[in-house]
């Protein structure tokens, strides 16, 4: 390694450990309080009289609140700094959470989780922004890669947790789906003080750079943000309108709906093999931790080659197979490690998808577009659990359904397939991107 080149790795490893370990932190307390419902609901389900359908229903209605709200909280976000609108945004889900813990039907439970959607929405775009700020494009894949590490770590810590606080049921006279939330929504409140008191908004305030550091940073990205303003700057509403954020909105809506439809109901899947809820929670957990793997090894070997389309493609394929053996599986053992593939194509997917839409945006046009991509991509949240539970309602079955998420799955991939390759300033290509104006 050459000594420019050590310069720069040694910058980018000091930032990383400065600022990734907290938002990494805050994005799997996130992910769990979005995704607790789905061993809560093994016994919540029952105590309050919801069908597949109704549970999905309110387990996806998160996602909607998500989406009519994150678009105009990124903006603040660029306006006001990460570090106070992050700290906000944990705050209040912090309290929707708890709050998960006093519905008593279908109405307080749709209602509080749309809020929670709500609260927690501008959270994971204004981390991809924030990112922005902080590392050049080609190191975003690895970076990204590690944040998205919070959500097999928080499934399966939920999942093993929430399994464990279920036997707490009838202690002080609460059900033990209540002692979920009630239990599980307070590191978010702390969490948030603690961003409030040491994020750093910018490397400019970053007093722990050296100056040839800092003039480093500052220099690199501002010729990337350059770059990218030479094909023509996009202001917020064409950034909105560009067939590059639509094409992207797509992909991602694709990838989510497949996520979410396995999230919310993986451990009522492995239920089905017979297990306590506790097992379950355990076993529930595996096909998560193997996806850590697939996110460290995909995004790692997208930056490497500098490709992300075939890598992106690569993973939705897996992600389709596996889906498509765990079905053929049914209710046999054979249906776990079908899963843990599907796993590894859907985490595969996220560090070689979230580097693309920085290449052709910047400013508040990359607020506003990461937002809307986000937004749009995880009404996906919405439809996978929702479809996923009426198939089994009409089924009695998760096979017909885990068909659909291999569905979901090729479909992604066959879209990154057909996209043009749109142009970069830097390699004169944009992988997986059409350009169809």
């Amino acid at each position: 390694m050459d000594a420019p080149q050590a310069f720069e790795t040694a910058v980018i490893r000091k930032i990383a450990r400065r600022i990734l370990p907290l938002i990494l932190l805050a994005y799997c307390i996130a992910y769990i309080d979005r995704a607790n419902i789905a061993v809560a609901a093994l016994t919540m389900n029952k105590d309050l009289g919801f069908d597949a359908f109704t549970y999905g229903l309110g387990a996806g209605i998160f996602f909607v609140g998500y989406f009519i709200f994150e678009v105009p909280s990124n903006l603040i976000l660029e306006r006001v700094g990460a570090r106070r609108w992050i700290a906000r945004i944990m705050f209040t889900w912090g309290l929707l959470s708890a709050a998960c813990a006093f519905v008593t039907g279908p109405t307080s439970f749709i209602v509080v989780r749309f809020l929670l959607g709500a609260a927690e929405s501008g959270f994971f775009p204004g981390v991809v922004l924030y990112f922005t700020y902080w590392f050049p494009y080609r190191f975003r894949g690895r970076v990204i890669a590690v944040l998205f590490l919070a959500g097999p770590i928080a499934n399966a810590l939920s999942n093993i947790a929430s399994g464990a606080i279920l036997g707490m049921n009838g202690v002080l006279g609460l059900h033990g789906w209540q002692w979920v939330f009630m239990i599980e929504a307070p590191p978010a409140l702390i969490l948030s003080f603690v961003v409030l008191r040491t994020m750093i908004d910018r490397p400019s305030s970053a007093n722990w750079l050296q100056p040839d550091e800092r003039h480093w940073l500052e220099k690199e990205l501002d010729d990337e943000r350059a770059g990218s303003e030479a094909q023509g700057r996009l202001s917020l509403g064409k950034a909105l309108m560009d067939s590059r954020v639509a094409t992207l909105s797509m992909i991602y809506f694709l990838s989510v709906t497949a996520g979410y439809g396995t999230t919310f109901f993986l451990p009522q899947i492995v239920k089905s093999l017979g297990l306590s809820n506790f097992r379950t929670g355990v076993v529930s957990a595996i096909p998560y931790l193997v996806g850590m793997i697939a996110l460290l090894v995909w995004g790692w070997s997208s930056d490497r080659s500098g490709d992300r389309r075939w890598h992106l493609i690569a993973a939705s394929v897996t992600a389709g197979v596996g889906f498509a053996a765990a079905g053929a599986a049914g209710s046999s053992l054979w249906s776990l490690p079908a899963m843990c593939l599907a796993l590894v194509g859907i985490y595969g997917t996220r560090p070689t998808f979230w580097p693309l839409p920085s290449i052709f945006l910047s400013g508040t046009a990359a607020a506003g577009g990461i937002a809307l991509i986000n937004s749009i991509g995880n009404l996906g949240g919405y439809a996978g659990p929702f479809i996923v539970g009426w198939i089994r309602n009409s089924t009695n079955s998760f096979e017909m359904a885990l068909y659909f998420l291999a569905g979901c799955s090729l479909a992604l991939g066959a879209l990154v397939f057909v996209a043009r390759r749109a142009s970069d300033a830097r390699s004169g290509r944009l992988p997986g991107i059409a350009e169809t104006r």
